[in-house]
């Protein structure tokens, strides 16, 4: 009997231990959700894959330079039940972007709500 709760708790502590990092990297701290930001540009790079879809697009800035923006998502597998799919978004597509910056100023957004393209409107229902 004593074996056997041994070998039950060294399993609990061993899945805690693995599934630690998973938890980690959900976090979002790092994002300035007290403040999004809206931009709109073009698509430049469409990632359909895991851990997280992410678009890359460009965004004419104040002074007419081309800025690089990266839009990061839920998972396919999430954004499948909201009508997405490896084919939704493509280059040249025109998308308006509403996110939760960087806190660190970096142009990499936390999608709130996306809308463009043939793209079915996303939100942070969505996203989350």
């Amino acid at each position: 009997m004593k074996a056997k709760l041994i070998a039950v708790l060294a399993a609990g502590v061993i899945l805690f231990m693995v599934s630690g990092p998973a938890f980690a990297h959900h976090g979002g701290a790092q994002y300035d959700t007290q403040h999004p930001v809206t931009v709109t540009g073009t698509v430049t790079e469409y990632m359909f894959t895991n851990p997280h879809v992410q678009i890359h697009f460009d965004v004419k800035g104040e002074k007419g330079t081309v800025e690089k923006w990266v839009a990061e998502t839920a998972s396919p597998q999430r954004l499948f039940g909201f009508g997405w799919n490896a084919k939704t978004l493509k280059a040249g597509d025109k998308i308006t972007v509403t996110g939760a910056q960087l806190k660190d100023g970096n142009k990499i957004v936390s999608i709130i709500k996306l809308e463009g393209g043939n793209a079915p409107v996303l939100t942070k229902g969505a996203a989350e």
